[in-house]
């Protein structure tokens, strides 16, 4: 599985990476890569309008705000299950 934290390089972007680690983290996923995109061509490839965002797997599935850990870390659950169907 693949996160991406999408923004320019911010504070809330940087926060959002911090939650999300926290997250992987809590769910003791071995196999979860998350990286930072702050190139603007990238994030427009992903039709990010705001920031910071976080894709899951290429699918952005926040926006223009910081969720909460557990959020993130219910997003990222939801997107394993849908995996593994």
């Amino acid at each position: 599985m693949k996160l991406e934290i999408l923004g320019p390089g911010c504070a809330n972007c940087a926060k959002l990476k911090a939650i999300t680690d926290e997250a992987v983290s809590d769910l003791a996923l071995d196999d979860v890569e998350v990286s930072k995109v702050e190139d603007f061509a990238q994030m427009m490839a992903y039709g990010v309008m705001a920031t910071p965002a976080l894709a899951i797997d290429g699918k952005v599935v926040v926006s223009g705000r910081i969720p909460t850990k557990p959020e993130v870390a219910s997003l990222i659950t939801t997107a394993l299950l849908e995996q593994s169907d």
